[in-house]
């Protein structure tokens, strides 16, 4: 079966500061909007920013973390799964732009069947993005 887009919807504090860093930080094109909500193309998927008046102007969603490899990975987490090379420029381009990690950009499963390399950072309002790339990414789903 041949991979379609996915479509998310994430609550976010601020529209302004959300196109910021979804378009001017990630690269992401913006799309139709509303008073309430923005549209991205986030590597060809449509990941929708809506408002929420309840996280206020400075407040932020808070994660549940799951310990894995000796990190705590934030849960719910959203992301993309990308080439290598594409996975290799966004983390170059995240430390340029001095976003703070919550799991620096590694490679994880070394010389195992799943090696892939993953990141995981923080949005302004507190949604944790993951991505991630497959040193062969016809081993997506493989055990």
């Amino acid at each position: 079966m041949p991979l379609t887009p996915f479509h998310v919807a994430i609550p976010v504090r601020d529209l302004a500061e959300s196109r910021h860093f979804y378009a001017e930080i990630l690269g992401c094109t913006e799309g139709r909007s509303a008073e309430n909500w923005v549209d991205f193309n986030l590597f060809g998927h449509q990941f929708v920013c809506h408002l929420n008046p309840h996280l206020g102007q400075h407040g932020q969603l808070e994660s549940h973390y799951n310990p894995v490899d000796g990190y705590g990975v934030p849960v719910p987490h959203y992301g993309v799964v990308l080439e290598m090379e594409d996975w290799e420029r966004l983390a170059a381009q995240l430390k340029a732009h001095e976003i703070k990690f919550v799991i620096e950009p590694y490679v994880r499963f070394k010389g195992e069947v799943g090696e892939q390399a993953t990141m995981f950072f923080l949005d302004p309002s507190g949604n944790a993005l993951e991505f991630k790339a497959f040193k062969q990414m016809e081993r997506l789903f493989a055990v």
